[in-house]
């Protein structure tokens, strides 16, 4: 069900504390995810950045808000600046404060400003565009725990994707949240040379073997059957059997999802 209706983010609710802020109208399909606790709320990632987030959470929640970065790549980290409390793993501090080195500020430009399907803000402009960068207020190693009043979210630290990558595992509720991890639709990526094909098939291995109600993925179809963690992990196997496990192999897939080497 949505409660608020808006002309970029779209609002849904996986329960009546936990909400998913959608940007459909970009062809990645971000979601980012408010959680909200007693005595403070999480929003993990904060979206492109070519519209408000602010605004959004502003009218679900009068708490404090913890930024939880799954990893500092610009389609997750849009909306920081606009937050006090910013978490990043630490393997990615000098990504969110220096940016990442060898990723133009023109290819940024280039995939943030094409396939939009819905009008965008009068202030958004893909040609002067930048990234967030800025300092953390603290850093994040696996297995922290961060306590929302009632609601408890385990760290589990996931590279591969990128060398910081995170997942979110709220306890109490047994949501799995995976970032760019693991997700259906577009294949996962690990072909660019700032990820690591091995380091994404541990990480995907670890996740497999969690207990939980529903996995969350930060794009495309919001919210997945846990029997996808099955998947995940016969895809691991059937990939390191095949020995192609690096760097320019190309696209596997497989039922619900895809890998690109």
């Amino acid at each position: 069900m949505s409660r608020i209706k808006d002309r970029w983010f779209t609002v849904e609710e996986i329960d009546p504390k936990t909400f998913a802020i959608s940007e459909y109208g970009h062809w990645e399909k971000v979601h980012s995810f408010l959680l909200i606790g007693t005595e403070k709320a999480a929003l993990i990632d904060t979206g492109l950045g070519i519209d408000n987030i602010k605004r959004i959470t502003d009218q679900l929640t009068d708490l404090p808000i913890v930024v939880i970065t799954t990893h500092v790549h610009a389609d997750h980290i849009g909306g920081h600046g606009r937050y006090d409390t910013l978490l990043v793993h630490h393997a990615e501090e000098d990504w969110l404060i220096n940016g990442i080195k060898g990723l133009s500020i023109e290819q940024i430009r280039k995939d943030i400003g094409r396939d939009i399907t819905v009008d965008t803000p009068p202030e958004f402009n893909p040609n002067t565009y930048t990234p967030f960068t800025g300092k953390p207020t603290a850093l994040l190693s696996d297995g922290n725990l961060i306590d929302l009043g009632d609601r408890l979210l385990s760290i589990f630290h996931t590279p591969g994707h990128s060398p910081g990558h995170i997942c979110v595992l709220d306890n109490d509720r047994e949501y799995l949240f995976t970032g760019d991890l693991l997700y259906t639709d577009t294949p996962i990526y690990a072909f660019y040379p700032t990820t690591d094909p091995v380091a994404l098939l541990d990480s995907l291995e670890r996740i497999s073997y969690l207990q939980v109600q529903r996995v969350f993925g930060s794009h495309n179809t919001l919210g997945l059957d846990p029997s996808i963690l099955f998947e995940a992990q016969d895809a691991v196997y059937e990939l390191r059997r095949k020995d192609v496990v690096r760097h320019g192999t190309g696209t596997h897939t497989f039922k619900s999802i895809s890998i690109q080497f």
